[in-house]
């Protein structure tokens, strides 16, 4: 049987779905790539105004976090149970996904909305700056400076971290998640403020120029001809281009880390239609066991 056999077996509400979408090229342009990008994340939004909860249940704010070179902006979302004097909640901080080059506070907001409400948790949701006007490390960078804030400010946020300390996100949001994760284990700023948990969809974790030999025979999916309207490898390419990251950066690619003992327990969801998909997968393996008993 082919490897590829499985990709016949296709969900019928997303075949029916999907058929709607059409088969354009990716651009070249960055700025037509954002503006596709914001579009149909504006279209499902608008869709789903029911999945919205009243104004009254959350506070929503904008800060402006200082970063080298600049500033950017997190969306604060705490939950309002019976007025402002609620809580201290749980807290999670969020990294939209984009390739590192598209997406902004408009990517995920509505679910992190509901989120906010339904798992009575605040939220911060990272806007860090985006390549290839900021390449790597900028985005990484931006995005710790931002979690060091999140940190020192919970009193705005009204949350006690020893009830939860989270970082998440999507694609390349999951990319900087597992990243930061493994680099707060080792920063001395948090050791009093651990990470308890990541929840990780479908996480970049290895740059497909510098897989280990020993990974190879897992990391099947980014070489599967999936639908050219949705993510391929030749879209993360694309990304990966525009980045401009050292594919052997160990604090960038979270399976090249020698160590993954002792981080932050991690969620992790994969998509079966997906390039990332097995990287998800292999990136469970690692952070569930050490090196010595991985590989």
């Amino acid at each position: 049987m082919s490897q590829y056999a499985h990709l016949s077996i296709i969900d019928p509400e997303f075949a029916e779905a999907s058929a709607s979408v059409p088969m354009l090229d990716p651009p070249d342009d960055v700025a037509e790539m954002r503006r596709r990008f914001d579009f149909v994340i504006g279209l499902g939004n608008e869709r789903n105004p029911l999945l919205l909860h009243p104004p009254s249940e959350l506070r929503v704010e904008d800060h402006k976090v200082p970063v080298d070179g600049g500033e950017i902006t997190v969306r604060c979302m705490v939950p309002t149970p019976g007025g402002e004097s609620a809580g201290p909640f749980p807290l999670y901080v969020n990294y939209h996904g984009g390739g590192w080059t598209i997406g902004g506070l408009i990517t995920d907001d509505a679910w992190l909305r509901q989120l906010c409400v339904e798992q009575q948790i605040s939220v911060v949701d990272v806007d860090y700056r985006l390549a290839p006007e900021f390449p790597w490390p900028i985005p990484h960078e931006d995005s710790y400076t931002a979690l060091k804030w999140a940190a020192e400010n919970t009193a705005l946020l009204r949350t006690d971290l020893s009830k939860g300390f989270i970082v998440g996100g999507a694609s390349a949001g999951g990319n900087i998640a597992a990243s930061l994760a493994l680099r707060a284990r080792d920063d001395p700023f948090f050791r009093e403020r651990s990470l308890t948990g990541q929840y990780l969809q479908i996480p970049v974790t290895i740059h497909p120029s510098n897989v280990p030999e020993k990974f190879k025979a897992e990391l099947l999916s980014m070489d599967m001809p999936f639908d050219a309207r949705f993510l391929n490898k030749n879209s993360m390419l694309q990304f990966y281009g525009l980045w401009k990251p050292d594919p052997s950066d160990i604090n960038t690619w979270p399976l090249l880390h020698p160590n993954h003992a002792g981080v932050a327990p991690a969620v992790i969801q994969v998509c079966g239609m997906d390039p990332l998909r097995d990287e998800g997968i292999l990136y469970e393996k690692a952070a569930s066991y050490s090196t010595e008993s991985f590989g």
